[in-house]
């Protein structure tokens, strides 16, 4: 019964978000956030966040705040400090003190054979979250972001990076570039650098990026070649169609044809139709199969239906 009684309070706190404002949501959504049931505080930040109610900044505040007491046992798995972070991002909150107190915070929490920490979503969020402070000068900003980018979870290291990105200038470019020097245990973290770097420098980061076509890490080969894809830029598909030239593993061979492709650049994809008009049946599979990226593109398939024809008739 208990439980029962729980989802129905979090599905009235839903419906707020879905049918024309009650006369008494303010202090429907007050009540929620004074709560015992972390979830239900949850659900109410979410609907505050969404409705862009910031007269309830002030009670975000309090119940983040109440939520570090015995924050295991109040907030298991940190829902509630976390949405409420959430909520102050959408509500464009400009405070640091919730934020860094969040991007400091290690939940120990009992799992089957140990404890694992439950604050990694938290501290991600907070990270992003610091971007929009102002009462932070940028270079303690960057203090912050290059401990997060140390994390031991791997979404705080995502964020921080993303952080980075959005700050822009100078001093993002150069911890960017060092990040990916020193490196990851997860790749995905440096191809999330790879692709702030494109953004940033455009040209001048694809020889950087380039580099790591050539790396012994194959996760690492594949997040760079990725990256020069998605960046769109004639260089960058220029170095992804140099390397498969000189490319002898199947593997990597398709992934570099499917990171042109992504391109979505008129040079790349009349490339890979040369490929389907008179490579050898391998390169005609792969070519054909990188193409599928274009299959909404009525376009696109067409010129590979006259590219097949072409070989078929040759």
């Amino acid at each position: 019964m208990p439980n029962k009684k729980l989802e129905e309070r979090i599905e009235q706190l839903r419906n707020l978000r879905h049918n024309p404002p009650a006369a008494d949501v303010d202090l429907i959504l007050r009540k929620a956030l004074a709560d015992r049931a972390n979830l239900v505080i949850a659900e109410a930040a979410k609907s505050v966040g969404e409705m862009r109610l910031s007269a309830a900044i002030p009670f975000l505040l309090t119940a983040f705040a109440r939520l570090f007491e015995d924050a295991a046992k109040v907030d298991p798995k940190c829902w509630g400090k976390t949405a409420i972070v959430k909520a102050l991002v959408q509500l464009d909150y400009s405070e640091s003190p919730p934020f860094v107190r969040g991007l400091r915070h290690v939940q120990m929490e009992p799992v089957w054979g140990g404890q694992e920490d439950s604050a990694l979503h938290l501290r991600a969020n907070c990270a992003l979250a610091l971007v929009q402070c102002s009462d932070l000068a940028r270079l303690e900003v960057f203090r912050y972001l290059v401990d997060a980018m140390s994390d031991s979870a791997d979404p705080v290291r995502v964020e921080a990076v993303r952080a980075i990105h959005q700050l822009g200038g100078d001093e993002s470019l150069l911890l960017l570039r060092l990040k990916a020097r020193l490196g990851d245990r997860r790749p995905l973290i440096i191809g999330h650098v790879f692709d702030a770097l494109l953004n940033l420098e455009r040209d001048r980061a694809v020889p950087f990026v380039a580099e790591y076509l050539s790396s012994t890490e194959e996760e690492l080969r594949d997040e760079a070649a990725l990256a020069l894809g998605g960046s769109r830029l004639i260089t960058a598909v220029q170095f992804l169609i140099e390397t498969w030239k000189h490319s002898h593993g199947e593997a990597f061979s398709s992934v570099l044809l499917r990171a042109i492709s992504s391109s979505r650049l008129d040079e790349a994809i009349e490339f890979l139709l040369e490929l389907v008009r008179t490579g050898t049946p391998r390169q005609f599979a792969a070519a054909t199969d990188a193409l599928k990226l274009h299959e909404s593109s009525p376009d696109v398939q067409a010129a590979i239906e006259r590219a097949k024809k072409h070989r078929s008739d040759s």
